[in-house]
């Protein structure tokens, strides 16, 4: 069985739980750690977790607000940490004295029951990877900071169960929004976040058969909201609003089974 939890979505802060059980066996991988030490107990804890029930760190890219917990986490708890060799290098990964496995798109890797399938995609990093995670039975696909959907994240997206999707902005709040110009043309460009809008049109675009679970993620505080970000996605789907799941910043979201 599979299945998902946001410990927290936001430029203040990311983590994603995801859980996989193979009879006896438990499999737990944190994709991202934007939080400290601390802050990340407190957030597994509202799951009845622990740090030490991790076993492992997936990391998208080397950002802030994904990548600022990452070393101090895996040093403390020993943890194997997976991301790319070009966020490795530009996030200092190989110089933290972590157990590091670097991993390249279209590299399927095992991390015990679970199989993580990372995708390369257009973000202002170095060699930012986003993932779909299998148990072999189940697939959660899960794409945050992105700028511009291509082919190849159709491709790595279509047929999933689950799906973690930004919707950073709505573009009319974003330009009318108190952000410095510069800023704003980065948010909105072909390697900064997607829009409400362009959400939608790549949900539309994928094969969504599978799909029963939908989970809007990395919106802005500044430039977004909940009701805009579920009606665009819902619409995309034919689904009721009340149907997508927004990740927060401060919650996150429960577990969800894919």
């Amino acid at each position: 069985m599979l299945r998902f939890a946001s410990l927290g979505s936001g430029s203040g802060g990311n983590a994603l739980l995801v859980e996989a059980r193979e009879g006896s066996r438990c499999t737990r991988v944190l994709l991202d750690c934007g939080f400290n030490g601390r802050a990340l107990a407190l957030r597994l804890a509202r799951l009845g977790l622990a740090p030490s029930d991790l076993d492992a760190i997936v990391v998208t890219h080397e950002h802030g607000d994904h990548i600022g917990g990452v070393a101090v986490v895996a040093r403390r708890h020993r943890l194997p940490v997976y991301a790319s060799a070009g966020t490795a290098r530009a996030g200092r990964l190989d110089e933290a004295g972590i157990a590091l496995e670097c991993v390249g798109s279209g590299q399927a890797v095992a991390i015990g029951a679970i199989e993580l399938h990372p995708y390369a995609v257009p973000h202002d990093a170095a060699e930012p990877l986003q993932a779909v995670f299998s148990d072999g039975a189940s697939r959660l696909g899960v794409l945050t900071d992105i700028g511009t959907p291509t082919a190849a994240v159709q491709a790595a997206l279509d047929g999933v169960n689950a799906l973690v999707l930004e919707a950073n902005h709505d573009l009319d709040l974003l330009w009318g929004g108190p952000y410095p110009g510069f800023l704003k043309t980065r948010i909105a460009g072909a390697f900064g976040h997607l829009s409400n809008a362009q959400a939608a049109g790549l949900l539309a675009g994928l094969d969504t058969t599978r799909l029963r679970c939908l989970v809007a993620a990395h919106l802005s505080s500044t430039n977004n909201r909940a009701d805009l970000a579920r009606a665009a996605l819902a619409g995309a789907l034919g689904w009721p609003d009340e149907a997508v799941i927004v990740a927060d910043q401060a919650q996150g979201c429960d577990w969800q089974a894919v």
